[in-house]
């Protein structure tokens, strides 16, 4: 999809008929989502993952991985979706957020957006795209989401070498020590930011710990 300067000018067609919140696999969440959808409800992260979301170890990234679960008991819709309104309307995840809008975060923090196709038909709407974020509250959080996606692209490479050299135990350790410092270990009552700078300098230190203790295991064995 092409690129949208900031001045640019879209339209999309939009029927207000909540499709787009149904039978949805794909919403993927960052820690900063989860953490506002916990303030929102007024639960620790960890329950909020528990009860409304899949988690899985990304194919790729080999990350963890937290998608919002629709309820097969209400028509595969959205946890959040009442009628064909939003629960969390103002702590709904970026991704939502943006619709139909998408963002694209590179390794050097640049930040873009680009228009998804829709197909519900509906009332058309043209925005300048400044505009359309600046609805959401999207510029107001951009710097975090930056910092996020950053945080998981250096962690990649970090995490795809130590599954070289950590034995399958070692690298469930670390993976449970990721899910802490990306999403479970953050008080929904304290700013966002600070707890995830905190949890990345622990992780760091917990990796370290990991990987020596892989060293000693390998030359005790020698």
């Amino acid at each position: 999809m092409p690129l949208l300067e900031r001045d640019a000018q879209f339209r999309f067609a939009c029927a207000g008929c909540g499709n787009c919140c149904r039978g949805r696999e794909d919403i993927v969440l960052s820690g900063y989502d989860l953490w506002r959808i916990a303030a929102r409800l007024r639960l620790p992260p960890q329950i909020v993952a528990r009860g409304y979301c899949r988690s899985s170890i990304g194919r790729v990234s080999h990350l963890p991985v937290l998608r919002l679960a629709p309820v097969k008991e209400n028509r595969n819709n959205c946890p959040f979706l009442t009628e064909n309104h939003c629960a969390i309307h103002e702590a709904e995840p970026l991704v939502c957020a943006l619709y139909p809008l998408a963002q694209e975060i590179s390794r050097a923090g640049e930040v873009h957006y680009f228009l998804q196709p829709t197909g519900c038909g509906g009332q058309v709407i043209e925005a300048r795209v400044q505009d359309y974020l600046a609805r959401y509250d999207v510029p107001a959080r951009e710097a975090i989401d930056v910092r996020w996606a950053q945080t998981c692209m250096a962690l990649e490479d970090t995490v795809e070498r130590l599954e070289e050299v950590l034995s399958p135990v070692l690298v469930r350790r670390m993976q449970a020590k990721l899910w802490q410092a990306l999403y479970f270990g953050y008080d929904y009552a304290q700013d966002y930011l600070p707890q995830l700078e905190s949890n990345l300098q622990t992780l760091d230190t917990e990796l370290r710990k990991l990987t020596e203790y892989q060293k000693k295991r390998n030359n005790s064995s020698k």
